[in-house]
């Protein structure tokens, strides 16, 4: 898994009395950070959420569109991207009418995510305010202003129809 210049690699290895051994290697900027080793099963050193990933992201997007509907974004939509790209399994497009209303709307959608449990999702593009990007890993957010979302009309590539197997060459 490679987060943005941070990446934690998982390596399961056996013993020759064929008992797992977990090493995971947190990196950051190519250095090593430290290494974490765990003897038995991996489900007893990472403790696994109960929720699924799907649930997880239906709850993420229910989140993310409750706190743009609080923020008075305009002209949300929201795209299912799950099966047509690895970068999350949502995309919610939306318009604020100024750089300050898209400036807030992205710091208040961020304040909810953290108080939520969501972490620190990844920001880009809060400097400017005409197109922020907010990255929360299963849902990824486009806050533009109107006329730069209808510069880059980034709804109409992602919702592309789907292309049928028979019909590749």
């Amino acid at each position: 898994m490679k987060l943005y210049g941070f990446g934690a690699y998982i390596y399961l290895r056996f013993e020759e009395n064929h008992e797992p051994r977990v090493l995971v290697l947190f990196i950051w900027k190519g250095k090593t950070l430290t290494t974490a080793h765990a003897k038995g099963y991996a489900t007893s050193a990472f403790p696994r959420s109960t929720e699924s990933s799907d649930e997880a992201a239906v709850r993420a997007l229910k989140l993310v569109l409750e706190s743009l509907e609080d923020s008075k974004a305009e002209d949300i939509v929201t795209i299912n991207i799950a099966g047509k790209s690895a970068l999350g399994d949502f995309m919610v497009v939306v318009s604020g009418r100024s750089n300050r209303h898209v400036m807030a709307i992205a710091d208040h959608l961020t304040t909810d995510l953290k108080d939520e449990g969501f972490g620190n999702p990844r920001v880009e593009g809060l400097e400017g305010g005409d197109w922020v990007l907010i990255d929360t890993g299963d849902v990824i957010v486009h806050i533009f202003r109107p006329e730069i979302r209808e510069f880059y009309n980034i709804e109409k590539m992602w919702a592309a129809p789907e292309i049928e197997e028979s019909t590749l060459h």
